[in-house]
């Protein structure tokens, strides 16, 4: 008998060899249905999976992000057979899942149109209603490697010269179906119950513009069809809020064929872009952080001691100066170290805060760019904190607390991902325990839940994410704390202890906003362009219902300016219904209507976007009111 903790704790025995789907059916019927993986000692496994010793075992449902995982892979297989089914002749490459849906990439004849999309989803519904099982099966490698090439499968072929002497190469049938595949899927097609392709885009094979461009169909599937009504909801909300389209209807910011990747910020864009930078200035400030600015460009040898010569090459821009080899920044840091080693430091200047907004130059392909989400040109708002090693925590605390005000500012709520070492890393075993323990010590002291991303951190060291939620429900990577041993060793950072000996310090590297322009494209999905009025680029409009008051209109105006309210006057000779719609299109926040009878009696006529016409009050009230709304940084 073997012992199976499951998720709550309690102990359950069954005979070795057990089937996890058994268990499951044993432990509760209605699990039984909706049950789609498992998870054994961690590690996610088919429910067709057998226990032969003692174990902790967790039961996934769709309702688990790794559920998902598994739902939306087996989603993928299905599309694939589907294709296979129609396009015979069609090459097999990659279908995993995503962070919303999954997609399979093909290398066939001609473009997929949307005749074959609506076609392809067609023949997976029927494959859907087959209910067909999904058994794995393992063959040795050169069994495998023959067994695609009869299949005529080029693709699957070079991914299993991939996979390393020694280890297990599986497949997955369904019905007619067979693919090269790790796992773990669903017991059976038949629990897809709804399914929507999306799109399809092209995209080059391993993500190499030198290798052959394949169709990638992009689609989603859930468990209930209410899911799929609610996802297809959400998705066209997120059309109307698309930060592109609002970008350009409200002149915030523009793309270029002349600079693909390398936005253009209009003077709308730029008020936005200033009061953020503001505000993240004077929280800094009050934080004990010094501003710094470090040049963009910088010669090899700098590179190559921060490490990014070697991990991160791929990803930067070169030039030569008086024949020398020199690399525009992908990222501040190696500017930092430089500013730290200028003087002596003692211990008693440590924790050091020292702040950038730094622009960086990092080389994305041209299939990935997208909008201000994806650009390749961004100002990091980084921050680097040198520190005595017995400082850390509560660094460590100090970033949290920060990262918490901000986020809340705007009204996201957030949650926290801590990723480890990854495969291509530099340092010593020992630092990156006591990296990962330190930065797990401040979670916990702060009661924050956070999920491990197992060899995801930073080449150089472990690292907090912070993944905020947006109004529509969208998350988002923004804010990340990164403890660094390594860096400090590379570049010979010192400082003297009280010991009058040198020692080294330890350091953070970390971000709050992370990409001020993709912090913008995200502020602009999350209130619909609709900013809160600290935020507006015109916080006040004032709308003339004739030329009478147009001189009452520049004096009103002047007052709001010298209250550093930013206001436009609209003093067309049009009617006060289309100006009104107007400023409502531009999503302004107030409105100010004069009228012969405001102007007599000095006072303004109100309307607030969302709430309608507030009525007339004297100007003074008016200012008192909005000037509150800006301080108080009001969201609603």
């Amino acid at each position: 008998m073997v012992n199976v903790v499951l998720k709550d704790g309690s102990v359950r025995q069954y005979p070795e060899g057990t089937a996890i789907a058994d268990i499951v059916n044993d432990i509760s019927k209605k699990l039984a249905k909706s049950a789609v993986a498992a998870q054994v000692n961690g590690r996610t496994v088919d429910l067709s999976a057998k226990v032969y010793e003692d174990c902790n075992l967790n039961i996934l449902t769709f309702d688990d992000d790794e559920g998902k995982k598994v739902f939306w892979h087996t989603s993928s297989h299905i599309m694939a057979q589907a294709v296979k089914r129609l396009f015979p002749d069609a090459k097999l490459a990659i279908g995993p899942a995503i962070d919303n849906g999954f997609y399979y990439d093909f290398d066939v004849e001609r473009p997929f149109s949307p005749e074959d999309l609506q076609a392809i989803e067609e023949e997976m519904n029927r494959i859907v209603k087959e209910d067909l099982p999904l058994e794995r099966f393992v063959l040795p490698r050169e069994q495998a490697i023959e067994f695609v090439k009869e299949r005529g499968e080029p693709y699957k072929v070079e991914l299993i010269g991939d996979i390393p002497e020694g280890a297990e190469i599986s497949f997955y049938k369904q019905g007619d179906f067979v693919d090269l595949c790790t796992g773990p899927h669903l017991p059976s097609t038949g629990m897809v119950k709804a399914i929507k392709l999306l799109s399809v885009a092209g995209a080059y094979w391993r993500g190499d513009e030198r290798n052959k461009m394949l169709q990638r169909i992009y689609g989603i599937s859930f468990p209930k069809k209410s899911q799929l009504e609610e996802y297809l909801q959400r998705l066209e909300e997120a059309k109307k809020r698309d930060h592109r389209k609002l970008g350009k209807e409200l002149d915030l910011f523009s793309l270029h064929e002349e600079g693909p990747g390398f936005p253009f910020f209009h003077p709308k864009g730029m008020i936005i872009r200033n009061v953020l930078e503001d505000f993240w200035r004077k929280e800094h400030y009050r934080r004990g952080y010094q501003e710094i600015k470090t040049p963009i460009i910088l010669n090899r040898d700098l590179w190559i001691r921060s490490g990014h010569w070697d991990h991160y090459r791929e990803n930067m821009y070169f030039t030569k100066i008086d024949g020398e080899d020199y690399a525009i920044k992908p990222m501040n840091c190696p500017g930092s170290m430089i500013l730290y080693k200028r003087k002596i430091h003692s211990y008693r200047d440590l924790p050091l805060r020292v702040a950038e907004l730094g622009l960086v130059h990092r080389h994305e392909l041209s299939g990935v760019l997208h909008g201000l989400m994806r650009v390749r040109c961004f100002t990091q708002d980084d921050a680097h904190i040198f520190m005595l090693p017995e400082q850390i925590k509560d660094e460590i605390l100090g970033v949290i607390d920060l990262v918490d005000y901000f986020y809340g500012i705007f009204g996201f709520k957030y949650h926290v991902e801590l990723s480890t070492r990854p495969e291509n890393s530099m340092g010593s075993d020992e630092d990156w325990e006591r990296a990962t323990n330190a930065l797990k010590e401040a979670l916990e002291a702060k009661g924050l839940e956070y999920k491990i991303n197992e060899g995801e951190g930073a080449f150089y060291g472990p690292k907090i994410d912070f993944h905020l939620e947006d109004s529509i429900g969208r998350t988002w990577q923004c804010g990340t704390i990164q403890l660094d041993f390594q860096m400090p060793e590379r570049f010979d950072l010192t400082y003297v202890g009280p010991d009058g000996g040198k020692h080294r310090p330890v350091m953070i590297h970390r971000v709050v906003f992370g990409s001020i322009e993709r912090f913008i494209g995200i502020l602009i999905e999350h209130f619909a362009g609709a900013f809160p009025t600290w935020l507006a680029p015109v916080q006040v409009r004032i709308l003339t219902i004739t030329d009478r008051t147009n001189a009452y209109a520049e004096e009103v105006a002047q007052k709001l300016r010298d209250a550093d309210i930013r206001v436009e006057t609209d003093l067309r000779n049009e009617k006060i219904g289309y100006k009104v719609r107007e400023a409502q299109l531009e999503k302004i926040p107030y409105m100010l209507v004069l009228g012969d009878k405001e102007q007599e009696n000095g006072t303004v006529a109100v309307r607030a976007r969302g709430r309608g016409d507030l009525g007339a009050m004297p100007l003074d009230e008016f200012m008192n009111m909005i000037l509150e709304e800006i301080r108080t940084k009001a969201i609603n």
